[in-house]
């Protein structure tokens, strides 16, 4: 493996993470160790933090609900993609972030157990993210959400699924979401451009590994639709605001930059924070490695300057 300049506590990471992985190839015993590596770093549950599952759209999903007083006009709401590359993860496996989200700016999370390729390719998991958001839309659920309050998010996988779903609703004149708030995504990025090329072996994702979950969440040839791959979208305009966080040295890094720079061509505000020394998946690193609480720190503060706070 190609020696990259990470710090000594992002080592650390990424020798804790991949003591999880296994010889056991399988699609069963890839998800068995991704969920065990997951639940090594899930924290306790917060203290006033309320956790329940329930289905929005026939579609599972979870909540975090501080324990402060409902808001009078409504809950506002971060609503969240899980990543793992469109096969593994689910809503144990990101109960980590959602915790923080939910206890540090007081807000509701709803996390989405969308469908899993290979059994469910695309557009399975996008239908499902539709589903939730139109249920929200119509009230449905235990919770009163603030629909003006109401932002997408999502790491790696889930980025592309929150980018997905503002084209799709943008298309269909639907409402949109206040921001969208894209982590390491992925976004169907060329093959040639210079992060895959350049972070080709990186720690905890390699261009192998990208190349393989596309594999599985778009079987067959033909043209993908912008909707699975949102880099092939034709026009950005219209599209809600948007923080991009990159990691610098992961193959997707220039998927998240693309992105950034159409929106902006398109007059769609869009922040890209460069995630200087992080890797794919070190949103786990939370508490551990500096560099990694410095992205929190933005990814906080730009919920915060967008009203995403009650706190």
């Amino acid at each position: 493996m190609s020696e990259y300049p990470i710090s000594s506590p992002m080592r650390a990471f990424v020798a804790k993470t991949d003591a999880f992985t296994r010889d056991d190839a399988s699609l069963a015993g890839l998800r068995h160790n991704y969920n065990r590596m997951c639940q090594a770093f899930t924290p306790p549950k917060p203290e006033g933090l309320q956790v329940s599952d329930f289905a929005l759209g026939g579609v599972g999903v979870r909540s975090y609900l501080p324990t402060a007083p409902a808001p009078t006009e409504g809950w506002p709401c971060l609503l969240y993609m899980h990543g793992g590359g469109w096969v593994v993860g689910g809503l144990d496996s990101h109960d980590f972030i959602c915790f923080e989200l939910a206890s540090t700016l007081q807000v509701l999370v709803l996390a989405i157990d969308y469908r899993l390729a290979p059994e469910h390719p695309f557009p399975a998991a996008y239908e499902d993210c539709r589903a939730v958001w139109q249920a929200i839309q119509a009230g449905e659920g235990p919770h009163a959400i603030h629909l003006q309050r109401l932002a997408v998010i999502g790491d790696s996988a889930g980025g592309n699924l929150a980018a997905a779903l503002c084209l799709g609703l943008r298309d269909d004149g639907q409402p949109l979401p206040l921001a969208q708030v894209l982590i390491y995504p992925g976004l169907g990025g060329a093959s040639d451009l210079p992060s895959r090329r350049d972070c080709w072996d990186a720690p905890l994702l390699s261009t192998a590994d990208t190349d393989g979950y596309r594999a599985l969440y778009l079987p067959g040839a033909g043209h993908p639709s912008p909707y699975a791959l949102p880099l092939l979208a034709e026009d950005f305009s219209g599209l809600p605001k948007a923080l991009i966080a990159v990691a610098q040295f992961d193959p997707l890094r220039d998927d998240g930059m693309l992105y950034a720079e159409r929106l902006q061509a398109a007059g769609v505000s869009a922040l890209m924070y460069p995630g200087k020394g992080l890797i794919h998946g070190c949103l786990r690193a939370r508490g551990q490695v500096a560099e990694v609480d410095q992205l929190y720190d933005c990814l906080l503060d730009y919920l915060r300057s967008e009203g995403l706070t009650q706190v």
